[in-house]
């Protein structure tokens, strides 16, 4: 029997080179080998979100990204967790084994308190139950559905042994195995993918390349890229270089051997490399891009995928919070 992956998108726009090469190809060749269910996190935007119409149209992105980077929703799960009531249930159940203490360790939380604290503000300034507990309804998306993986980057890697902790604690008391302990799964891409500045690839720090961005903007961006002041003719070290970096991410080894070569050789300037980099970074790209642009274009399948991804996953839901009922008196 394989084993099942979940992970939770989280709809915050249409995702970047980095989470393209970070999560979302990681996990659709996960889905090949496991019995995949992904979903939209459209509840865990509501922390940060109040703007209906903002998440409603993040929704249809994300899913249309990931439909168009080639996610098969005959062979994924693939739902919103709005959808799935069963979830809400779950967390309420899970809240009774959760220690505050617990909760005050997770690292977005200490993050907001240590800023407050610096900025002068009240500790808890800023900061909702949503966000306080997103660890806890993290876990109710996760044991739901007897998920033995979850692939996360490492910023999550918490969240995941929290769900663990609680499940245990569950567990523990009704004397049971029913809830099953998941494990982090993480992947080396997501620690190595750089942006324009050399630092690594992130909206908070402004250096993204859009996935999806359209030729012209991703050759202007891609000749943003922040480089060293050696000329044409010296040697440079590729190991050093944000543009080879991405480079290697969309070319095969006979390209990286050869463009390596053409580094350590001298005569190769720094637009000669970009160029490089573009045309590479193009070719791979402009499928995905014309397959989320139809996408775009007719989301009332986005609307069906997602609906029927729901139905399937609504019973068993069900039945695991049926289980549930049972072991603790509800039923």
């Amino acid at each position: 029997m394989s084993k099942i992956a979940l992970t939770g998108i989280k709809p915050t726009g249409i995702p970047h080179i980095g989470n393209f090469l970070g999560a979302i190809q990681p996990a659709l060749e996960l889905s090949k080998t496991c019995e995949a269910r992904y979903f939209i996190a459209d509840y865990h935007a509501l922390n940060s979100t109040k703007d209906p119409e903002a998440i409603r149209t993040m929704t249809v992105e994300i899913a249309a990204a990931w439909l168009a980077c080639g996610l098969d929703p005959e062979r994924t799960l693939f739902y919103r967790q709005s959808a799935i009531p069963e979830t809400f249930e779950l967390l309420t159940i899970l809240l009774a084994f959760t220690p505050k203490g617990l909760m005050n360790r997770a690292h977005a939380y200490k993050a907001m308190l240590q800023n407050n604290n610096e900025a002068g503000r009240d500790p808890d300034d800023g900061v909702n139950m949503g966000l306080f507990t997103y660890p806890v309804l993290m876990a109710a998306d996760i044991l739901l559905f007897d998920t033995d993986l979850v692939p996360v980057g490492n910023d999550q890697f918490q969240h995941v042994e929290m769900a663990v902790d609680i499940a245990q604690s569950f567990n523990h008391t009704y004397q049971t195995d029913v809830i099953k302990l998941p494990q982090a799964l993480a992947h080396e891409t997501s620690k190595t993918v750089v942006g324009l500045d050399g630092r690594k690839m992130s909206k908070s720090y402004g250096n993204i390349i859009p996935l999806f961005a359209g030729e012209k903007q991703l050759r202007k961006l891609i000749m943003k890229i922040v480089t060293n002041s050696q000329g044409v003719e010296e040697p440079k070290d590729p190991d050093t270089c944000s543009v080879f970096s991405l480079y290697k991410c969309f070319a095969n080894e006979t390209q990286i051997a050869d463009i390596r070569e053409r580094y350590l050789a001298g005569g190769m300037g720094w637009g000669h490399a970009k160029q490089e980099l573009f045309e590479r970074m193009n070719e791979v790209l402009t499928p995905y891009r014309k397959r989320y642009e139809e996408l775009m274009e007719n989301q009332d399948y986005i609307h069906q995928v997602l609906k029927e991804g729901a139905e399937k996953a609504r019973p068993l839901a069900a039945a695991k919070i049926n289980m549930l009922r049972d072991i603790i008196g509800m039923n």
